[in-house]
């Protein structure tokens, strides 16, 4: 069990003393226990998350005035205090640590900046003919999951594939009950249309378990079983069913092939392969499930100059499988320092023995070499788009008299008809191009602003933007702040913004607006600034075509979260908001009175008779929609 203690501060009237004095001071206050440490700055910003087997020993070695890499000496320079918690083991410190860099994101660790979950393929357990879909998230419907796969398309891919093999439904358990004639689908032999009788529950069950078997890893004796039924249908002159079988072990080897990576020995692990150049990382980790290749995703830590394999990997692994479920295997391309940790943390972590290896040879080093040459061209593709998006940042900055090339732009769009189900949106670049988990969408709640007052909306998106950033970030310290905001509009919404940069004294923040010009066409931007003339570019410009993917990205997103808001409200029923109608009630309800209308006006009697309905749930839904 982890403890904490933290020192005394220094007072803020007395010299703040930094560096390795402060280190070595507390080497009085600690023992050898294990644990974690942290090193703060000035204004207590954490510094850098690190465990020890030895808190003292560990801590004793930043005491020390030489003899440290430049990345490190910054570091200690900067440090004004430390802040400790022990733990009972080591493999504990490992995993606090992970977790504590996730949350805090020190300036001098590694840290692993895409974080998403991936998705799952769930065969559902609640029907008699369960359906086949992709699943995100946490793993609380009933049901077999297989994954994770890398990304949304190769778990698509991967569905359409199990779909044209065994024919299994992909539609809503509603949809499933409403249909009286069978869909698409059918038609185009993507599914065995169980929802109007046209497979027997026995055969669909047959096929379920196919599946199945086939994401076990099992797919030999499906090829077997569907070749003794090809056979066998064949003798018995059931020629359509024979070809149909045939169809499904032409399309169950078409998916085997192109999985590529098929590995016979190996059933179930994760490749994660690193390569480093020139301070810039990439690291490329492979899926392998029931011995079949489900895709791969490369990830780009943010790594320092002076730092090595051994460190970047460990701090990957350790932060890559803090919210993931580890696998049986972790095969990777470099040593780490603590592996035996790193097993012992991973095997605690899933409840069973997990296996982290380095191969030599064979074809667990054939992957590791695959996955090492992904990495490497991957990196090298980045490393292009950061030099080219640099020209374009520099571009951008000759192009509006900006002081540098920014380091984080601003995009700003709204999206409404008429005023109704108003938002903003605003996106962001910088170096790296769109930081997509930066995106924000505003929903437009001002009473006092007239439908379709764009000014006002936009007014209302940079007040709540400029109140938030203030409150996080007032000393502009933190890279919250954008270099520069790009505004969709003229002369009107450059205004507007410019009131509200003064209001709240940001006016030193270059603003450009972005008027679609003459005819509206595309090409024809023209930019406005405070004070001076409107301008335009050269119609062939690099920077006036990034300008555009900037301007189109925020129109895209800002009309995207419009639409979901508006089928939001399409969709909303009086019923919604009721405590205690859910989705079975709601059901009930509606195919009882036909209308949420018709509930509404329904009498005490009719309420009680509605299957499901209590007497009182009847009294309650009365009273909700007869209040006097």
């Amino acid at each position: 069990m982890a403890t904490d203690h933290e020192e005394p501060q220094p007072q803020d009237d007395i010299p703040v003393p930094q560096g390795h004095e402060v280190i070595q001071a507390y080497l009085k206050t600690i023992d050898g226990s294990p644990g974690v440490y942290r090193m703060l700055d000035h204004e207590s910003r954490v510094l850098y998350v690190g465990k020890a087997r030895n808190l003292r020993a560990r801590v004793s070695s930043y005491a020390r005035p030489t003899g440290h890499s430049g990345r490190i000496a910054r570091m200690i320079s900067m440090t004004t205090s430390m802040m400790f918690l022990t733990t009972r083991t080591e493999t504990e410190a490992l995993l606090l640590e992970q977790n504590l860099i996730k949350q805090l994101k020190p300036k001098f660790n590694v840290l692993l900046r895409d974080d998403k979950s991936f998705p799952n393929i769930l065969v559902t357990a609640k029907h008699d003919f369960p359906q086949l879909k992709k699943h995100r998230g946490a793993k609380k419907e009933k049901g077999n999951y297989y994954g994770p796969f890398a990304s949304a398309g190769a778990v698509n891919r991967t569905l359409n594939q199990l779909q044209r093999v065994f024919l299994l439904r992909d539609c809503t358990d509603s949809t499933f009950d409403s249909r009286t004639r069978p869909c698409l689908q059918f038609q185009i032999k993507r599914c065995s249309a169980p929802c109007v009788g046209k497979i027997s529950p026995d055969n669909y069950r047959q096929t379920v378990k196919d599946a199945e078997d086939f994401l076990n890893g099992k797919t030999t004796a499906i090829q077997s079983r569907l070749a003794s039924e090809m056979s066998a249908a064949s003798e018995e002159l059931e020629f359509e069913r024979a070809a149909a079988l045939r169809d499904r072990i032409k399309a169950l080897t078409q998916v085997q092939t192109a999985q590529g990576i098929n590995p016979k020995g190996v059933s179930e692990a994760d490749i994660i392969a690193l390569h480093l150049d020139g301070g810039q990382a990439c690291v490329q980790v492979f899926f392998i499930r029931a011995n079949q290749n489900w895709g791969n995703h490369d990830y780009y830590p943010r790594v320092g100059a002076d730092m090595d394999a051994a460190e970047v990997l460990e701090a990957f692994v350790g932060q890559f499988y803090d919210t993931r479920e580890p696998p049986k295997q972790v095969i990777l391309s470099n040593e780490i320092e603590n592996v035996d940790l790193m097993a012992d943390a991973l095997s605690f972590k899933l409840g069973r023995k997990v296996e982290v290896l380095v191969p030599k040879r064979g074809e667990k080093a054939d992957l590791v070499d695959g996955a090492l040459r992904n990495a490497r061209e991957s990196l090298a593709r980045k490393l292009a788009e950061t030099a080219s998006q640099a020209r374009l940042l520099k571009g951008l900055a000759e192009a509006f008299d900006l002081p540098a090339p920014p380091e984080r732009i601003e995009v700003y769009d709204n999206s409404h008809i008429s005023g109704t189900n108003a938002v903003g949106g605003m996106i962001v670049a910088g170096p790296e191009g769109f930081m997509k988990n930066q995106c924000r969408k505003f929903n437009i709640k001002g009473e006092d602003i007239t439908p379709g007052d764009d000014f006002g909306m936009m007014k209302e998106v940079l007040t709540r933007r400029f109140k938030r950033l203030l409150k996080e970030d007032p000393d502009r310290e933190r890279g919250m702040w954008p270099d520069l905001l790009l505004i969709d509009g003229g002369a009107g919404q450059v205004s507007a913004v410019r009131e509200i940069m003064q209001k709240y004294g940001v006016g030193d923040i270059a603003m450009v607006g972005v008027a679609k010009g003459e005819d509206r066409d595309a090409g024809k931007e023209e930019f406005y600034r405070t004070g001076k003339r409107p301008f335009a570019l050269r119609h062939n410009d690099p920077v006036l075509y990034f300008v555009q993917r900037m301007r189109d990205e925020v129109h895209r997103f800002a009309i995207g979260t419009h639409r979901a808001k508006r089928s939001k409200a399409i969709g909303a029923s009086p019923l919604d908001g009721i405590p205690g109608v859910g989705a079975a009630r709601k059901r009930a309800l509606l195919a009882h009175f036909g209308s949420a209308k018709a509930v509404a006006r329904a009498n005490l009697a009719d309420l009680e008779v509605v299957p499901g309905v209590s007497k009182g749930m009847a009294q309650k839904l009365y009273d909700y929609f007869q209040p006097s």
